[in-house]
């Protein structure tokens, strides 16, 4: 083989190594992007957020006094923040703030 036609095969040779190396990386990097991709829509769906409510209840005056005693008396009875939290519709640091 004369030098020319040597250097002709070792480049053709080189090409086909780094295309596969190239498609071998391409294809992990794909494979990292779907799985991280699906970890967020899991995250998105059980994230601890409460969902969205219709309408906001505003209480005023007696009502906002008559409810905070309310709710500090079940907390001192021990019923779970979260579950005083549903029934009234409000969120959970609300509840553990009063």
């Amino acid at each position: 083989m004369t030098r020319p036609q040597l250097r002709v095969t070792f480049f053709f040779w080189l090409q086909l190594w780094a295309g596969s190396q190239l498609q071998k990386i391409i294809e992990i990097a794909q494979t990292i992007l779907a799985d991280a991709s699906k970890k967020s829509q899991s995250r998105a769906r059980t994230s601890g957020r409460a969902p969205a409510r219709a309408a906001r209840m505003r209480r005023n005056g007696k009502n906002l006094i008559a409810f905070k005693k309310e709710v500090r008396a079940e907390r001192k009875n021990g019923v779970p923040g979260a579950e005083i939290s549903k029934r009234y519709k409000v969120s959970t640091a609300y509840i553990y703030q009063l």
